[in-house]
């Protein structure tokens, strides 16, 4: 049995950031467990293989969820990385980091040194950003590269005209003063390849000599001596195996994600009492609020049909397909250099909204319906639209004791009466962007949600028939104070009630916040690493 100073379990955005930061004391040693295999496949590095990552199940979890009252009796398909990166190896790219709202209200409820002016130095600190920003809220000498999209699209930027024309601002840098406005997006992609987490971080740090990195280990369980955590259990291979047993002197670390830090919490007998007890487990530590709390954001993509230009869809098929992959081979740009989502818009869902509340995307591209990542072959161009911050939560809940049983997911879309008011706010802004004066040389009709929908409850309806997720989980195991009786991990991401054990990931977040979780499970992770070796966080950001 081998022993380290910390265990890290999953490589994914969270455990790469940490196992560098903690591998910089030569002094320690740590062990990262990861349940899928190396990052070694081409799609992954690929900016455009995205696409043929969706549904790989070699390295991708592919989880599908429950059906909800508003998802049309639908099992949304919610992909999610098994690789090194984890899922920064099969995402979008987009870096986006949110209001300084989001994190103020974590510190208000009680999470000391989680306000935006305690995290901003770790976005700064982990950031090199390539491109325009005021360097008060951007970093030039860190890990992660961040560029802006250097592909001009005259569709692009006809929308963005567009939403000039509605009153909404062009805004360079939605990770700057203010997000509010529109813009292209900033994204991890650098000379036409995908900066992962494991790439800005965790292969840097494997070659310090003290980050031993464990693929295809699966983990099963948290071994406990009593109230403190000694190490992790795991399967190697799958579910037939040889059982491992790895230890660890100093601490166990999860960063599993949403879905998967809840299950193996509960799996090793901490969480629900009721739900542990039904599923024949035996609580070591009743946690009520282990895998409680799930928050996603949930997008109707609306459609609308084009003329007289090509669009990706056109792009990506036949010989300009090769012309494509020739370009990218040669030079790393053109399509295959891309992220899915090119254009970023952040606005409000009515006037008497204080902030954006309103997150759009917009792609020269159109997909199948109900096949996420598989493009259309008539060309099209979409806009997903979704709310920020919703109010319904869900949950992540084991089935049985099996650990290689994916757990049973419920996010609950728009089970709150705000989030579907504001969700059908978005698809009517989504309407009058697509059908803008700027981008009528090339708009023809709109195709979903479709003229014959007008009213609120049509809008709706169209909602629950097509909106998927956005792939932003988080929220499972949420950071609060003793006093929450649903919280999981107190402000420095400790296990209450537990010794020697952390959760570090997006599953943390108290509340949902108004951006993708990439960028803030980064910080998450860098900023628990000061924690987790003692060292003084950097000084608070002034900021006006």
């Amino acid at each position: 049995m081998d022993t380290f100073d910390y265990v890290i379990v999953g490589a994914g955005s969270a455990g790469c950031v940490l196992a560098n930061r903690l591998s910089e004391d030569r002094n320690v040693s740590i062990c990262v467990l990861e349940a899928g295999p190396a990052d070694w496949h081409p799609y992954i590095h690929i900016p455009a293989g995205f696409i043929k990552t969706f549904y790989n199940t070699r390295i991708n979890w592919c989880y599908s969820q429950e059906p909800g009252d508003y998802t049309n009796g639908r099992r949304i398909f919610s992909p999610r990385g098994k690789t090194l990166g984890g899922s920064s190896s099969i995402n979008g790219h987009i870096y986006n980091r949110g209001q300084r709202s989001d994190f103020d209200t974590w510190a208000q409820i009680g999470n000391r040194s989680w306000g935006y002016a305690d995290v901003l130095p770790y976005f700064r600190r982990m950031e090199r950003r390539i491109g325009n920003g005021d360097d008060t809220y951007h970093g030039r000498n860190g890990e992660l590269t961040v560029t802006d999209i250097d592909w001009r699209d005259p569709l692009c930027d006809a929308f963005i005209d567009g939403a000039v024309s509605l009153g909404i601002p062009r805004n360079p840098d939605y990770n700057g003063a203010m997000q509010e406005g529109v813009s292209y997006a900033q994204r991890t992609i650098h000379n036409g390849r995908r900066i992962s987490a494991a790439t800005a971080f965790l292969h840097p740090a494997m070659k310090r000599g003290n980050v031993t990195v464990r693929t295809q280990a699966h983990a099963t369980e948290i071994v406990f001596d009593g109230k403190r955590a000694t190490g992790i259990r795991y399967k190697v291979g799958g579910r037939g195996g040889e059982t491992k047993e790895v230890r660890a002197r100093r601490e166990v670390i999860l960063s599993g994600g949403a879905y998967n830090s809840p299950q193996l919490l509960q799996l090793s007998g901490v969480g629900p009492a009721e739900l542990l007890a039904a599923r024949g487990i035996a609580v070591k530590h009743a946690l009520p609020g282990v895998g409680e709390g799930l928050q996603d954001h949930y997008a109707p993509r609306s459609v609308a049909r084009v003329k007289n230009i090509k669009t990706i869809n056109q792009r990506a098929r036949g010989f300009n397909l090769a012309m494509e992959a020739l370009n990218w081979a040669v030079r790393r740009r053109g399509i295959l250099a891309l992220s899915p989502t090119l254009v970023y818009c952040f606005w409000h869902s009515g006037e008497t909204a204080e902030t954006s509340d309103l997150q759009l995307t917009f792609t020269p591209a159109s997909y199948m319906e109900g096949e996420q990542g598989k493009l259309e072959r008539e060309p099209g161009v979409s806009v997903a639209s979704w709310q920020q911050r919703p109010e319904a939560r869900g949950h992540v809940r084991i089935r049985s004791s099996d650990p290689f049983e994916p757990p049973a997911i419920q996010t609950n879309y728009l089970g709150h009466e705000l989030d579907r008011r504001v969700t059908i706010a978005g698809m009517k802004l989504a309407r009058r962007l697509l059908s803008s004066v700027p981008m009528q040389p090339y708009y023809d009709y709109e195709d979903f949600p479709g003229p014959n929908v007008q009213t609120d409850d049509e809008f709706l309806h169209a909602a629950t028939m097509r909106g998927q997720t956005t792939f932003h989980p988080g929220c499972t195991c949420r950071m609060g104070p003793s006093t929450d009786s649903m919280a999981v991990v107190d402000d420095t991401l400790r296990v209450h009630g537990l010794e020697a054990l952390r959760v570090v990931d997006a599953s943390i977040m108290p509340r949902m916040i108004s951006a993708n979780l990439n960028a803030s499970t980064l910080m998450i992770a860098d900023k628990a690493s000061d924690m987790i070796r003692g060292r003084p966080a950097p000084e608070a950001a002034t900021i006006a």
